[in-house]
């Protein structure tokens, strides 16, 4: 079972990952375009989920992880863009962080329809 701090710890290093990664980008524009919107939807998602730790109400809760699954999505999408692109010239690394990614969007994917069944 993985606790709430599990999750946030997660979206933090993946945040952290991704910033570091992205870093290394060349100049060109697709790739600081792509890059400062990867690390814009990341960095939002684990904001979010600080958000959603604080609810007023669990149908603000789930707004609130919905919001950071959509932005989950969003840099999955991302990743993947720039991965066909041959953006990100780290290959491993891109692959652990698409994998992570994944796992994320299934957590999320999971909490929500458990949270959606707790409410009706």
């Amino acid at each position: 079972m993985i606790r709430k701090y599990d999750i946030e710890e997660r979206l933090i290093q993946f945040s952290i990952d991704i910033i570091v990664l992205c870093g290394k980008v060349e100049g060109n524009f697709a790739c600081q375009h792509l890059s400062k919107q990867l690390i814009r939807s990341v960095t939002s998602s684990a904001l979010n989920y600080g958000e959603a730790q604080s609810a007023e109400s669990s149908r603000d809760f789930l707004h609130k992880m919905k919001i950071c699954l959509k932005e989950l999505r969003e840099s999955l999408v991302n990743l993947k863009i720039q991965k066909g692109a041959d953006l990100l010239k780290s290959k491993e690394q891109l692959d652990k962080l698409i994998n992570e990614n994944n796992e994320l969007i299934a957590i999320f994917v999971a909490s929500i329809r458990t949270s959606k069944n707790k409410t009706k």
